[in-house]
């Protein structure tokens, strides 16, 4: 079971990063990617990316956007392609094909947030030299390793509920794309419109409350709602379904 997985994941892995045709004209392609999230991102927080938790999440867009991407891929985009029934028709099971999938969208957007992260704290030592040694407040590294996980894990599992349901890459991308938007920018944007008094009482509260509680209170939510969403794409994926469809 764990070799399909890893089979399936390093099929899919493979098949992004050479989807130019070779390596190096993919990682071309992400070169713009890492210059925003890895480079001016970084030089426009400065230092405070390393003394404040909270600038760094910005890193956390990077694993959701494309585990979003790559799981719409690695679903609608076999069937789009026809060679989803080629897959199927393979020895592997129908457990370790989805989960394969979910793992080599996982690896993809965490495996980016981390290099993006390494690569902002190396631009913002070398452009801020006089601050001393900058490096990352484990509070930083948790929020960012463990979260930037479970986020990506969230929107795999999630999207290959959608992508299952969706007959071209275009559409399941772009419905993924709608749910990150409601469910993280929304917030943001109403919070933004709202009186600079309430503002400021939003801020003072958020500032008194327990955050170490509520971070172990919402790592414990993502990981039943990874669980849950996992098993409910596990019960929709079945090969004498999509060889029907």
């Amino acid at each position: 079971m764990i070799a399909d997985v890893l089979t399936i994941a390093w099929k899919d892995l493979r098949e992004v990063l050479l989807q130019s045709g070779t390596l190096r004209r993919s990682l071309r392609g992400l070169l713009f990617s890492f210059l925003v999230f890895g480079v001016f991102l970084p030089l426009q927080i400065g230092p405070d990316l390393v003394r404040q938790p909270v600038a760094i999440l910005p890193f956390a867009w990077v694993p959701l956007l494309l585990a979003s991407g790559m799981v719409a891929d690695g679903i609608a985009g076999e069937r789009e392609r026809h060679t989803l029934e080629t897959l199927l028709a393979s020895r592997l099971s129908d457990r370790a094909i989805l989960i394969g999938k979910v793992v080599a969208a996982i690896t993809y957007g965490w495996g980016f947030m981390v290099i993006s992260a390494i690569l902002g704290l190396i631009v913002v030592n070398v452009a801020n030299p006089g601050h001393g040694l900058l490096l990352y407040t484990p509070t930083a590294v948790v929020l960012l390793g463990l979260f930037g996980l479970l986020g990506a894990g969230l929107v795999a599992t999630g999207g290959s509920l959608v992508a299952l349901r969706s007959p071209t890459v275009r559409q399941a991308a772009q419905n993924m794309n709608l749910a990150i938007f409601a469910v993280v920018l929304i917030p943001v944007l109403l919070l933004q419109v709202l009186p600079v008094d309430v503002r400021r009482q939003v801020g003072t509260t958020l500032t008194s409350l327990d955050w170490p509680t509520i971070a172990i209170g919402l790592g414990i939510v993502l990981v039943l709602a990874d669980l849950l969403l996992l098993a409910a794409a596990l019960a929709r994926f079945q090969r004498t379904k999509l060889i029907l469809e």
